[in-house]
C-alpha cells in the first residue's frame, strides 16, 4: 500500500522528492531564504557520511584542519579567476555592530584563498612538503533556486586542500581523490558512477583541470557529485607558496583541491528512494535494523531485548519501537525513514518460534527461526540489500545511457527521456553552447579513455577530439 503522504515519482518527480524530505524528517524550511534545517535524521544521515570518508581521508595521509568563516576582500582579490568566478554567489559582511568596515569581509564560498594565505606562512623548505589538509565546514553561495540538499545558500561540505614539492605529485593526488570518491558512491552509497575530466568551460574556477563524479538520478536527469582540481601554480603565484627545492633553490609548490557536499544526501534519495519514502543502503544508514514489538508483554519485549543486545554487540545500529502506537503504524514509520532491516515480533510468533524480517528496498517479508543466528542472518541481508540496491542503480543508469551522432538525435533522445548521452566533440565551446540549447544539455565529462563512437563532432559535424558524456543536470 503506498504513502498517501508521498506523490508518486513517475507522476511528479520534484514534488515526490519534497515529500519524501519531508515525510522521512530528513530536513525543514527554515525563516532564512534558501537555507535549510537539519533534522534529526537527516543530521544524522550526514554525520554517517562524514565518519566513513573521514575514515577514508585519514587512511591516505590527510589531517583535518579549520579555517575562519570570513575572508578579507583583499585575499580573495589576489586570484583573480577565483574572485571572477564566484563574484555573483558571495555574500559579503560589511558591518561589525553598527559601525562600517574598513574591509569587507565575504562569507567563505570555498576556502583557497585562506588556505593558500596559510601555506605561504608554513611552507618554506621542501622538507615540509606534502601538506595534506581537510576541512569539514558550512559555506555560502547565494543560489537563485534552491531545493534541500541538493542546491541551498548555505551547505555543509568537505573540502581538502593540499600542497606538494612537484607536478606529478599534485597530479597523482588529484586522481587518488577522485578514485576515493568514486570508492566512497560505489561501496557505501550503492550509486554507481562516471569519472572523468570537465571541460574548459566547465572546470572550477581557477583549476588547470577539474575532475568529476557524475551520478544519474532515477527520472535520468544528472548530478554532480563530487569534484577534484589541480591548480598547478596558479594560486601558489598569487599567494607566494613558495620553498627552497633540493638544490636550494626558489620554488613554487603545487596545489589540489577535492570536496563532496550534502547534496550526497540528495543523490540517496533521488537514486534509491520509492513512493514510500526514503530507501537507505544498509552500509551508510545511521539505524540498519528496526525491531517492532506487536504486543509489548514481559515475554515479548524480553526477546526483543535479547535480540537487540546480539545485534548491537557486532556493531549494528537497532532501534526498537516501543512506543503505544498501533503495529501497523510503527511499521509505516520504519518505512518511511528508511531503516535497511525491520524485525517484527510477538505472542504468537514467539509461540511458533520465529519472528518475521523485512527489507526495506523491496519489501520482501521472510520468516526466520529463532533458533537460528540472528546475527548471521540480518548481516547476510544486508550484504544482499546492499548488492542489489547498486544493481539496480546500475541497471537504470545503463538503461537511461544512450549514444548519438548528430543534433537531432540528441535532440529526440532528450525529449522523450533524458539521461547519458555518449556523444564526440570537437572541443569548440561554440558547439557547446548550442548543445545547451536542448532541454538545458551541458557536457557532463570527458571520457580521456573513451573510445571514438565516430569522427565528427555531434554538433558541427567536423573532425571531434573527444568523447564525452553530456546530461540535464540538477
Amino acid at each position: 500500500m503506498k504513502n498517501k503522504a508521498i506523490t508518486s515519482r513517475d507522476v511528479d518527480f520534484a514534488k515526490w522528492y519534497t515529500d519524501v524530505v519531508k515525510a522521512a524528517r530528513l530536513a525543514d524550511y527554515s525563516n532564512v531564504k534558501g537555507c535549510i534545517v537539519f533534522e534529526p535524521r537527516g543530521y544524522a544521515l550526514w554525520e554517517m557520511i562524514q565518519s566513513k570518508m573521514d575514515r577514508m581521508f585519514k587512511e591516505t595521509g590527510h589531517q583535518n584542519v579549520y579555517m575562519p568563516l570570513l575572508i578579507p576582500e583583499n585575499l580573495m582579490q589576489k586570484e583573480g579567476e577565483l574572485i571572477n568566478g564566484f563574484a555573483p554567489e558571495v555574500a559579503w559582511v560589511t558591518h561589525g555592530g553598527e559601525k562600517e568596515l574598513e574591509e569587507r569581509l565575504c562569507i567563505r564560498p570555498t576556502s583557497e584563498t585562506l588556505f593558500s594565505d596559510y601555506y605561504s606562512h608554513v611552507v618554506n623548505s621542501y622538507r615540509d612538503l606534502p601538506l595534506k589538509y581537510n576541512q569539514w565546514c558550512n559555506v555560502m553561495r547565494w543560489e537563485k533556486e534552491t531545493r534541500p540538499f541538493l542546491r541551498s545558500r548555505e551547505f555543509l561540505w568537505q573540502e581538502g586542500h593540499t600542497v606538494h614539492e612537484t607536478r606529478e605529485e599534485a597530479e597523482e593526488e588529484t586522481k587518488k581523490m577522485l578514485g576515493i570518491y568514486k570508492t566512497f558512491f560505489e561501496d557505501y552509497l550503492a550509486i554507481p558512477v562516471i569519472t572523468g575530466k570537465k571541460t574548459e568551460k566547465e572546470k572550477f574556477a581557477g583549476a588547470e583541470y577539474t575532475l568529476t563524479v557524475e551520478a544519474m538520478m532515477y527520472n535520468g536527469i544528472t548530478l554532480q557529485s563530487a569534484t577534484s582540481h589541480y591548480f598547478g601554480q596558479k594560486f601558489a603565484k598569487a599567494y607566494d607558496i613558495s620553498f627552497k627545492d633540493r638544490n636550494n633553490e626558489l620554488s613554487y609548490c603545487y596545489q589540489t583541491s577535492w570536496g563532496s557536499t550534502t547534496r550526497m544526501i540528495g543523490a540517496l534519495i533521488m537514486v534509491h528512494s520509492d513512493d514510500n519514502g526514503l530507501v537507505l543502503p544498509p552500509k551508510i544508514a545511521p539505524v540498519q535494523v528496526a525491531i517492532v514489538p506487536i504486543q509489548m508483554t514481559d515475554k515479548v519485549m524480553e526477546k526483543v531485548d535479547e535480540i537487540r543486545k546480539e545485534l548491537e554487540s557486532v556493531g549494528i545500529t537497532v532501534t526498537v519501537d516501543d512506543s503505544d502506537k498501533s503495529a501497523g503504524y510503527k511499521f509505516a514509520e520504519a518505512e518511511v525513514t528508511g531503516i535497511p532491516i525491520r524485525l517484527e515480533i510477538g505472542e504468537r510468533d514467539l509461540d511458533q518460534g520465529k519472528l518475521v524480517l523485512t527489507r526495506r528496498d523491496t519489501r520482501e517479508k521472510t520468516e526466520v527461526l529463532l533458533s537460528s543466528d540472528i546475527i548471521t542472518v540480518v548481516q547476510n541481508e544486508m550484504h544482499t540489500m546492499q548488492d542489489e540496491m547498486f544493481n539496480r542503480a546500475k541497471e537504470r543508469r545503463d538503461a537511461f545511457t544512450f549514444t548519438c551522432h548528430n543534433l537531432e538525435e540528441v535532440k529526440c533522445q532528450m525529449e522523450k527521456q533524458p539521461g547519458f548521452i555518449h556523444a564526440m566533440w570537437c572541443g569548440d565551446e561554440a558547439c557547446e553552447l548550442k548543445m545547451k540549447e536542448i532541454k538545458g544539455t551541458k557536457s557532463r565529462c570527458i571520457l580521456e579513455d573513451g573510445e571514438k563512437i565516430d569522427h565528427h563532432c555531434v554538433v558541427c559535424g567536423k573532425e571531434a577530439k573527444y568523447h564525452v558524456v553530456w546530461g540535464i543536470q540538477y
